[in-house]
Order: structure tokens, then sequence, then C-alpha cells
């Protein structure tokens, strides 16, 4: 992307939400009215609690630039090994990046996010991104939804339809939404944190902030990966309105548990069978598929210079996700359009903070998220290839007001993105009993 430093040097007394247009003016970003941005016009900027519409437009030097930087890649030697146990192997990774340099067309997915309500304010200094889409139907419930890392609000798009029109599939207009779907900070179109704090106790209070601020008194929250403690977060915090959460990927597991993991040690004799593989399910993540977790939560400046600068470094980063996970259930091009959002707004640096913030806490254990705290009603979904199957004991031991449990019988640790219809049948059953009449 084009440097806005130069630019930035003349106007160095603006405040942060000007800097902001500015930086997204020279990324080609549109917004609102404000592509072209001069520092003389930027005294007209809005501030405060302003919703400004927005729209994105990359100009194509930007992606001319992306495929030549594909097409100058210097590959590494071809790994050692038959699978994929030491990263993407190099035969079939080279097949989609060759894709992504010469087919792939950022424009559908760019075409696909300007046909929906976008737009941008500012909470707690920095300008959140986020799509709005009012559901037909009276009486829809608001739902506010979280993504994670390494995903965007790409992973969303396909649940929009079947949450905010359910009568279009044969389902009742009592199970409709109005959505709200904000990209996280640092991440995609939202701002980047430029202090420490941006965890998720932070978010929760900025997503409180951002459905206060669109006039929502009662409403409904959702997350899975990051999505999931920050969704946790908000009903810790209970800021008025909120009904209830669901999550899909719930922080369950047990202390005695946690510490078998940690010290890895055998597992508490005492398990039952889905508790067991429970166990074995996180005992094999936290040992083989997780380093890049370990990497992000200490040095994420280290690994982000080569996540800023090469694409194809990004994109094998984001491919190894739990040993490879993204290529394997998702449609190729659902994957590059997330990668390449990625690569045009440079926020894989950004992005990854989000573990140095929580190091130590890790999003599945019951007592790093605190869900003894937990008053709300919460609601839960266990897809079978998440990275593990929470049991209803662990579940009903760390919630203590779970209103829903259930175990669908496809789906993986990407349930929006891979399985929209069925996600949004979760959606509907967790929440209906959170319905006023």
């Amino acid at each position: 992307m084009e440097s806005p430093v130069n630019t930035n040097k003349t106007i160095e007394a603006i405040d942060h939400t000007r800097r902001r247009l500015l930086g997204m003016a020279a990324m080609g970003i549109t917004v609102a009215g404000a592509a072209s941005l001069l520092p003389s016009q930027l005294a007209a900027a809005p501030a405060g609690n302003v919703i400004r519409p927005f729209r994105v437009h990359v100009p194509e030097e930007q992606l001319a630039d992306l495929r030549r930087r594909i097409a100058g890649t210097r590959w590494p030697d071809q790994e050692t090994v038959n699978d994929g146990s030491q990263g993407p192997q190099l035969a079939k990774f080279q097949e989609v990046i060759r894709y992504w340099g010469t087919r792939y067309d950022w424009r559908k997915v760019e075409a696909r996010l300007n046909a929906l309500p976008m737009f941008l304010t500012e909470i707690d200094g920095i300008d959140i991104h986020f799509v709005h889409v009012r559901s037909k139907h009276e009486n829809a419930l608001p739902l506010i939804v979280t993504h994670g890392w390494p995903g965007s609000i790409i992973e969303q798009l396909k649940i929009i339809d079947p949450l905010t029109d359910p009568t279009a599939r044969g389902g009742n207009a009592s199970d409709a939404f109005d959505l709200v779907i904000p990209s996280m900070p640092g991440y995609g179109f939202s701002g980047k944190p430029t202090d420490k704090g941006w965890n998720p106790d932070r978010i929760a209070r900025a997503w409180a902030e951002l459905m206060k601020r669109l006039g929502y008194a009662a409403y409904v929250a959702q997350g899975g990966d990051w999505g999931s403690p920050v969704s946790s977060a908000m009903a810790r915090q209970a800021p008025v309105g909120l009904r209830g959460i669901h999550i899909n990927l719930p922080a369950t597991v047990p202390s005695e548990v946690a510490m078998a993991l940690a010290g890895g040690g055998p597992a508490p004799a005492e398990l039952s069978v889905k508790e067991r593989a429970a166990f074995d399910s996180l005992d094999m993540f936290f040992r083989k598929y997780r380093a890049y977790g370990a990497i992000m939560g200490t040095r994420p400046q280290a690994i982000g210079y080569a996540l800023a600068d090469s694409p194809i470094g990004l994109a094998a980063w984001i491919f190894d996700y739990n040993n490879g996970e993204p290529t394997r259930r998702l449609q190729r091009d659902d994957v590059l359009d997330n990668i390449t959002l990625y690569w045009l707004t440079n926020t894989a640096t950004s992005a990854a903070r989000i573990y140095w913030e929580t190091a130590g806490q890790s999003v599945v254990l019951a007592t790093a998220q605190k869900t003894s705290e937990i008053s709300l009603p919460v609601a839960i979904t266990v897809f079978p290839d998440e990275v593990y199957r929470a049991p209803e004991t662990w579940s009903r031991r760390a919630y203590r007001n779970l209103i829903y449990f259930n175990e669908a019988d496809r789906g993986g640790h990407f349930a929006a993105w891979e399985q929209p219809e069925l996600f949004s049948q979760e959606i509907r059953a967790a929440f209906r009993p959170l319905r006023q009449p």
C-alpha cells in the first residue's frame, strides 16, 4: 500500500480521526466522499459520535503491485516429508499462489462489500468499521457478530441473508435479526491501535458503545475464535441492553485439565470418554498446531515485518493456521479474499497484536476467561471439527446460566464461513428464548 507518511508530516497537529481518514485515502479506500482529502479539507472531517458511510475502492496500481510481488517470489526448498507436517507443501501452495497472481479477482469481493451498508465511527480513539444490515421484518433482534484471527468480516458475509431474511429460506419472520458485523481494532478497515490495552475486555466495551450508538436498547452477541472471548467479556461486563451471548469456541476447560495440559502430563483419570477426547485434541493442538500463537503472543513485531513485506509470507502464515484448516475447509477464493484484505490494508501486524495483549490467557480455559463471573444467558454450539469438542459437562460447569447447548453434525472452526445455513439455524435456535413476545 502507498504510505501516508509524507502527507502526515504536513498535518502533525490534526487529531487522530483526521489522520485515519488521510491514511485511508492514501490507501485508496474511499470514506463517504473523502477519497481526495487534502490537508486543507481535513478540518471538516467528522469526529465524536458521528457514524459515516464507508466504501472501499483499491486503486489498480495496488493490485498490480501485489501481482508483481507474487510473480517475483523467491521460493524455499521443498519440504523433506510427504505431508503437511512441516507447513504448506510447496507444490500445492505454488498452485494456489499462481492462481492468486494471475486469475484471482479482488473486484468481485470489493463489489460484494460495497453492496452492503458499511460505516465508520470513532470509539475510544480509533475508527471502528462495521457492516450494519437491518432486517425487513419487524421486531428483528439486533445481533453483533465478532470475527477472529486470521479472519475478518469476510467470514460473516454468507450469514447475512439467512439471518436477516429467514423467510426467503422457508423460515419464520420471528427469527429475523438486525446484523452488526464490526472489524476488530487493527483488522481490515478499522483503525490500528497506537497504544497498548486493546484486549477482549476493551473491545467488548467498544462494542457495547457501538450498539448504544446505533440506538439498540436490547441485543445479543455472538463470536467464535477471538470473537468468543470478546462476547464473553461483554457478558461479564453485562452492559445495559445485552440479553445474552452465543459462542462457538467456548472456554470450558477446567483448571485441573488445564494444569495437566500445561505440564505435559497424562489426562486426569476420572475423565469421561468425551472429556478424554477433548483433552487429546487440546493436547495435540497446543503441542503441534499453535506455533503461530506463540510467536504472535511474544514477538508480533518481528513476524510482522515478513507479513507486511511479502504476500507469500502472509498467505503461508494464514494458510497454515490450525494445521492448514483454511485450505481444507474453505473455497480457494474465500481464503484469498480474506488474505487479500489483510494485504491491501496492511493489517497483519496490528491484527497479530491481540495475541500479545492476551499472552497467557488461552481462549479455551475457563479460569482465563473468568466464566464464573458470567451470569447472563450463554448459548454454545459445538462443531465437530473445531479445535476441540467442548463436552457438555465442562460447558455446564463453566457457564452457570447455559441456556442452549448443541453438537452440530458438521462444520469446523470457521463455522459461519464453512456452513452458513447450519450456523444460521444454530443462531436462531440459540437466541429464540431471549426474544421478547
